[in-house]
């Protein structure tokens, strides 16, 4: 089994700054992505920001110069740090991570977090 444990979420003002940070255990063999995505109500889930086991980054447009991705490879743990934050940023935040499981050859998985709410308001 592999589990993913996100903290970070919370209530801010506009223009503030917020780390979301996502630790990934279990049985996992190699990670190929790791990355957040966000729903805000009524709406789609869409990507905010990857970062693959080569570090290449992919962000929304929506988010790029505001959010940066990184990861602690030895903690197997992503961060989502937001700054200049809006209301329109307001969503829950799912960590997703992609990897090969342990005894399991080459596929990959996909594995969601329970999601962390961050609301942006005055």
């Amino acid at each position: 089994q592999v589990q993913l444990v996100e903290s970070g979420g919370g209530l801010v003002q506009p223009g503030g700054s917020l780390r979301l940070s996502c630790s990934a255990s279990g049985s996992i063999a190699s990670i190929v992505a790791m990355g957040w995505y966000r729903q805000a109500p009524g709406k789609q889930r869409d990507l905010v920001a990857t970062m693959t086991s080569d570090d290449i980054t992919n962000y929304a447009d929506a988010v790029k110069g505001r959010f940066t991705i990184s990861r602690d490879n030895a903690k197997n743990t992503v961060y989502l740090q937001m700054d200049s934050l809006k209301p329109e940023d307001t969503a829950v935040y799912y960590c997703n991570l992609r990897a090969q499981r342990m005894g399991f050859g080459k596929l990959v998985y996909t594995y969601w977090g329970q999601g962390t709410q961050v609301t942006v308001s005055s």
